[in-house]
Formats: C-alpha cells, structure tokens, sequence
C-alpha cells in the first residue's frame, strides 16, 4: 500500500519492522522516535541504521508526549498516521505509572490532534493484548470488555478509548491492533523471548517467574507488521486482534529455544508477578476478515531467525542488559 505516512516509534522492535515494510512497497515514511533509554538503546541504533539512508525515508528524533514539538511538525501529503510509539512493559509500570500516562494516552492524545489539524483521515493504533486482563473467557475476542491489571495495561485501554472519541467527533478512520506477544531478531530485551535466548545462548541461568505453565500467544514481528500495513485500508472504526491463535506454555517455549540453540536450559524458578496474567490467545477470525490476515510464521522458524541474529551480532548483543 504505497502512500506516505508517519510512522512512530521507528527505531523500535515493531515500528522498525513496520518502517521498512512501507518504504519495501513504494511509500514515503516520516518516523519518529525520541530514542528513549527504556531499554539498551543500542538496539534501537542498530534497527534505525537500517533505515537510514533507504529512499523515502526520513527520520525525527521527537517525543509524541511534547506536544509544543509536535506543533512544528510539517504534516502536509501524510495519507495516515501508524501511532507504535509506546512506553511498554507490565512490570516497570507499576513502579513509575505516570511516565505510561505520559506516552501512550497523551502521546496517542497529541498524534490524533495532529491528524485533526492536518486533515489526516486514517489512524492506526498498536494496542495490546494485556487489556483483556485475566478474567475474559478465551479465546479472546475484540468485542470483551476490558480489564487492565497494570497502569501499562490501563493506558493502553485509555488511549483506546480516546481515539474512539476522536473518530467519532473528527472523522478520523481509526484502526486499534491489539498485538499478541511479538518476538523476533532485534525484539526487545525485556521480553522473555529475547532473554531466554540470550540466556540459554550464553549458558546462564534462565529465570522464569511463576511454575512455566502461563501461556503466551507468541506472534512473529514480520506478521505483525504485515497485519498493520493491511489495517492502512478504511475501516471505520475497528478493533482487531493480530496474535498467532496458538498460544504455548512458557516451558514449551523455553524447549523450542534448546532445540534452536542446542543447548539446555538451567533455569531458577521465581515468584509470580501479579500485574501479569496466566494466559494470552487471540481470536483471529476478525483479522482474517477484514484484512485477510493470518499469521505465517511458525514459533520454530521464528525462534530459529532470533538464534541466528543473536549469533551473528553476539559481539555487542551479549552484553545488553535483560534483568
């Protein structure tokens, strides 16, 4: 879907993804990124190196939560706007609430004012699958109700709820993607994925938090940003689930990584976090409706690729912080 369009949070593990895709089929893509140090921000360097330089693309270091800069920002030809900048992580919230407020809702807040300013009439939204919360029957389906258990949780149905309002008294055709569990080369380092396989890799010791039973609905990075290109198309106003519908036990997961790594896991077993929840898994039959969408990568093959990414970038990639 060749266009132009504004891309947030490009240097991160999805928008880097969803960058690159857009600028692979012809369209020209304003990103941003403030390139915060939630996380080691050398993964963030690497992904947008990648970017940088490619035909279409051209890059601004901006915090969507300021809303003075975002004022300044040359809008004009933008077909639509795929808002992935977020502050992430369930457990980190819980300790600083205000800084998740800060960037998903009045982040999000300031994105749909630019739309609203510039006449940009298609937004997509990254939300995520922790709105669901723990009690909703599964699978889960986008018409629950939603019941957060963590401030990082909570801003996501917030910001879901502001841009509802926005469609409504603005015109603006907005897609909500609640993604399921995204892992992949270059993912984030706080995520299970890519510290199991750093961890099993290097052979120090694995920790789990809770017995290994919680379930995850694992969903490679390249069908979730295959899933928001496709939610570019006028929709109205939908919510949408994009997970892998095969949700795995983090034991199972952690064996898929051995077999990829040839190496067994030592793994130290720890207290169950109470802002997580025992399990995730995505009712994908309205994705497959109305984007014709459906995932493509099986955890196997794309545990293998993180293995070889981690293989071939062991140098400085071994020495990222996970804990």
């Amino acid at each position: 879907m060749s266009g132009a369009y504004v891309v947030t949070g490009c240097a991160g593990f999805i928008g880097a993804r969803v960058t690159e895709l857009l600028l692979s089929e012809g369209s020209r893509v304003v990103g941003m990124d403030n390139l915060t140090d939630a996380y080691d921000v050398r993964l963030k360097r690497w992904r947008l190196d990648r970017l940088m330089g490619v035909d279409g693309f051209t890059f601004s270091e901006t915090d969507i939560s300021d809303r003075k800069v975002l004022d300044g920002v040359d809008a004009s030809g933008i077909d639509g706007v795929i808002n992935i900048a977020a502050r992430a992580g369930v457990r980190p919230s819980v300790e600083d609430p205000w800084i998740y407020v800060d960037t998903n809702v009045t982040g999000a807040l300031n994105m749909l004012e630019l739309c609203r300013r510039h006449g940009i009439k298609k937004f997509v939204q990254a939300s995520s699958s922790s709105v669901y919360g723990d009690r909703n029957p599964q699978p889960f389906q986008e018409d629950q109700s939603t019941e957060p258990v963590s401030p990082y949780a909570a801003s996501k149905t917030a910001a879901e709820d502001i841009r509802y309002a926005y469609h409504r008294l603005h015109d603006i055709d907005v897609t909500v993607l609640r993604y399921f569990t995204v892992y992949g080369p270059a993912g984030r380092p706080d995520m299970s994925p890519f510290r199991f396989v750093k961890w099993i890799s290097d052979g120090q010791t694995v920790t789990v938090y809770g017995d290994g039973t919680q379930r995850r609905d694992f969903t490679y990075v390249d069908d979730i940003a295959r899933g928001t290109v496709l939610a570019l198309k006028p929709l109205g106003y939908e919510v949408v689930n994009l997970g892998s519908d095969k949700p795995i036990a983090l034991s199972d997961a952690i064996r898929v990584i051995e077999n990829a790594t040839g190496k067994k896991a030592a793994i130290e077993y720890g207290p169950w976090h109470s802002a997580d929840v025992r399990s995730t898994w995505a009712d994908i039959k309205k994705a497959e409706r109305l984007l014709g969408w459906r995932p493509e990568t099986t955890l196997e093959t794309g545990i293998e690729r993180m293995v070889e990414w981690y293989r071939e970038n062991h140098g400085w990639a071994s020495t990222i912080e996970t804990r």
